[in-house]
């Protein structure tokens, strides 16, 4: 076991395929490969896109109830590479729902906010986490939070795992990273800009904008920064420059669920088989793992080859 996974609000995801979707109307499923249900959450997914690249990870974070059984009992089935250790609550894990319509080229989120967690499960989660840091190299934090936990839990386990020499992945909105950072700063940051292109309090409208965004995260003490611009774009920034991952290829929007999760678990793999690889090397690596899970519309992640085969689609153009 050489990552752990950190996925503190899991979701059972429920994801209907419906060609035409529109709202206020009836709409039929056609088949039962239409309708997908799968362990979510994204720490969880990471574990899951690691597996598919050989890589063992324990998942660890804070599952309730019978929706949290049922999640629990699916990942189980996916790899033997996934072990897990969740701490279980009473109250039940949220069910998040994605409906995606391959005709209109449309991807409709729903997603939960999850169960209050009360401080004796953070208490033992974190407990459990200090033990599995001693067999890790890399840990990734990201995902949503339960309502009634702020960034700064991001932070402390930041914080608890750098002590200790391990090098740490975030993927979490700005309101939880600004949080974050104040108590200690990862090696990886990736914001998620999805819902609201903001990073460090500041909104983002162009390019400029997105480069001063990851520039400045550097500046605060990361290794790399990674922010999405626009749908097939990528801002890089290191400390040794700024640059502008794209591609030619056609990305259609409805193929872009868990394609931010193969990008995180694509850069720990990199960083993991190839000591050598600079910071910029493994964004491109990540970079062409989201593009190739686009190519695949079910929640499926792409395996070595297949990312090898997209990275001789991605341009890399220096901005800075």
């Amino acid at each position: 076991m050489k990552v752990v996974t950190v996925t503190l609000n899991p979701a059972l995801d429920r994801e209907f395929i419906i060609e035409g979707f529109t709202i206020n109307d009836y709409h039929r499923i056609k088949d039962k490969s239409h309708m997908i249900m799968s362990p979510g959450g994204k720490g969880i997914n990471v574990s899951i896109a690691l597996s598919r690249l050989g890589v063992a990870s324990v998942a660890i974070g804070i599952l309730g109830g019978h929706t949290g059984r049922v999640l629990l009992t699916e990942l189980n089935k996916i790899s033997p590479l996934i072990s897990t250790s969740f701490v279980h609550i009473d109250d039940e894990t949220r069910e998040n729902i994605v409906i995606v319509d391959p005709v209109n080229h449309t991807m409709t989120a729903i997603n939960s906010p999850g169960p209050t967690v009360d401080k004796s499960a953070v208490e033992l989660l974190l407990k459990r986490y200090e033990i599995f840091l001693s067999r890790a190299e890399i840990v990734v934090l990201s995902g949503s939070l339960p309502p009634n936990l702020e960034g700064d839990i991001y932070g402390k386990m930041t914080k608890m795992a750098k002590e200790r020499g391990k090098m740490v992945f975030v993927d979490m909105i700005d309101e939880y990273l600004i949080s974050a950072l104040q108590v200690s700063v990862p090696d990886v940051i990736k914001p998620d800009v999805r819902g609201n292109p903001i990073v460090l309090g500041t909104r983002l409208n162009d390019l400029e904008d997105y480069v001063e965004a990851a520039s400045n995260l550097v500046k605060k003490g990361c290794k790399l920064a990674v922010i999405s611009f626009q749908l097939k774009s990528d801002v890089v920034a290191t400390q040794n420059g700024v640059w502008l991952i794209t591609t030619d290829e056609e990305v259609e929007p409805e193929n872009v669920l868990g394609a931010g999760d193969a990008y995180v678990a694509s850069m720990v793999y990199k960083k993991l088989t190839d000591k050598k690889a600079d910071m910029a090397e493994v964004a491109k690596f990540g970079y062409a793992a989201a593009l190739a899970k686009t190519k695949k519309l079910p929640k499926e992640m792409p395996d070595y080859e297949e990312i090898n085969e997209a990275m001789k689609l991605c341009k890399v153009e220096r901005l800075r």
